[in-house]
């Protein structure tokens, strides 16, 4: 039984056919490239994002895995570009791409095209990175946002020269303040090379001078007809912008990255033009409402004053001083009236003299005496004269020594010569002594043009010398 099975053996080992020729790796790595590559060049794969690198040269290597198996994938940096959104490690997305295979590793991947997040849009989430982004920097900070212009002299305006935008604002502009002056500059605003027109125009518009504000806008439409909008490079432009900006993108319910970063965002274009500036009519209305705000705080001030002015007149200190002051002026007018009556009783006087002068010389003849009558007469006026003029002249005298020592009695004139009035906050006194106030007592000082406050941070008393 052994030697039949040896035999058996022998003989199946002479006959066996001979041994094909081995394949190299490569020519497998090829063979299997052949068949499963043409099969697979358009597929969809739904995944969680593992292992993310990018590489310097931009390319994005990862792998998609679910719960029972993982798969490598590559984006190229010319697909990488495209993509809106940054993948992260956990993130669940869906990946369009086809098979290759990597001979170098003898590994198969994913060549991606596209890629999504799963359950969001990429510009979705691009718009929400981008938020987050720019928000985290400050560019969204209200404390940065600066005020438009009350009546601005010229307007720009970056938008499509053809479309209805233009015509809407200029229309609305143009009702309510005919002569503004308005510089249009033409952009794109939709498309991939819209972004950098929109920058450009905010950097032209920017370094011109004289202008007071700047308006972007454009119409409605889908989140991908505003994406330019919603560009980083517009939104730092805007942020650069050194004019008031106004976002005006899309409709009411639209809002897009730029909104955001400008410094007002309008619901829509005419809006824009609505407030960038008022109606003339309001304009007027409110310079007249002005006008009479600022009469109404002009009076009411001015009596507030007045009030002030006739409580501190009515203060005992001045109302002695006043008494004083009348009794002077009593005396000046009661010297003035025994003035007059003297000079009125010298001139009668004079007169008597020259009447009885003249019955005297008709007594006489005068042809012989007319001469020295004459001589008399006129020593006797010029007498009389210098009489009157030294009367004159002493009441004056008087009347002026007199209003000298009124004016110099009067405390508004002791004031008017640097010196002050001082009361007592505590208790409303005159402080003549300064043993009469403590360390950090309120004072009230009336000085010639008003009162101030003070307080007492200080005090010497001074002794007098034996």
């Amino acid at each position: 039984m052994d030697q039949t099975r040896l035999d058996f053996d022998v003989t199946a080992a002479t006959t066996a056919p001979a041994r094909p020729t081995a394949l190299s790796v490569s020519d497998l790595t090829e063979r299997i490239r052949s068949l499963i590559e043409p099969e697979l060049v358009d597929v969809w794969v739904e995944g969680e994002v593992s292992n993310l690198t990018i590489a310097a040269s931009g390319h994005w290597y990862l792998s998609l895995k679910d719960e029972k198996a993982a798969i490598r994938a590559v984006v190229w940096k010319g697909q990488a570009r495209l993509i809106r959104f940054r993948p992260k490690d956990g993130m669940k997305v869906v990946a369009r791409g086809s098979l290759r295979v990597y001979a170098p590793k003898g590994e198969y991947q994913i060549s991606v095209e596209m890629l999504e997040p799963l359950g969001k849009g990429s510009l979705q989430q691009a718009f929400e990175e981008l938020k987050d982004k720019l928000q985290k920097e400050g560019l969204f900070d209200t404390a940065r946002k600066r005020p438009l212009p009350m009546l601005p002299r010229r307007i720009g305006v970056i938008t499509s020269p053809t479309g209805a935008v233009i015509r809407d604002i200029l229309r609305v502009l143009g009702r309510r303040f005919a002569n503004i002056e308005i510089l249009i500059y033409p952009a794109r605003v939709q498309g991939s090379e819209a972004a950098p027109e929109i920058v450009a125009g905010l950097t032209a518009l920017g370094g011109l001078p004289g202008i007071d504000v700047v308006i972007v806008a454009r119409g409605g439409g889908s989140l991908e007809d505003l994406w330019p909008f919603n560009e980083e490079i517009v939104a730092r432009a805007l942020a650069a912008c050194p004019i008031p900006t106004i976002s005006a993108v899309g409709h009411e319910t639209d809002f897009t990255i730029a909104d955001f970063v400008a410094d007002v965002r309008a619901p829509t274009p005419s809006a824009a033009a609505e407030i960038v500036i008022k109606a003339k009519a309001d304009l007027a209305a409110h310079l007249d409402g002005l006008g009479r705000h600022l009469l109404a705080a002009m009076q009411l001030r001015m009596a507030r004053l007045r009030a002030r002015v006739q409580t501190a007149t009515q203060h005992r200190v001045f109302a002695a001083e006043r008494g004083r002051v009348m009794s002077y002026a009593q005396r000046v007018d009661e010297l003035a009236r025994r003035a007059d009556t003297a000079l009125l009783r010298r001139r009668e006087r004079g007169h008597d003299a020259w009447r009885r002068l003249g019955e005297r010389l008709e007594a006489f003849r005068w042809d012989r005496q007319i001469a020295s009558h004459r001589e008399r007469v006129g020593r006797y006026a010029d007498r009389l004269q210098a009489l009157l003029r030294a009367g004159i002249d002493a009441r004056r005298g008087a009347f002026s020594r007199l209003a000298g020592k009124i004016d110099s009695l009067s405390p508004l004139a002791v004031l008017g010569r640097g010196y002050a009035l001082i009361w007592s906050e505590r208790n409303g006194r005159l402080v003549r002594d300064p043993a009469e106030v403590a360390i950090g007592d309120q004072l009230r000082l009336r000085v010639s043009g008003g009162e101030l406050g003070a307080r007492v941070t200080s005090k010497e008393t001074t002794k007098e010398k034996p």
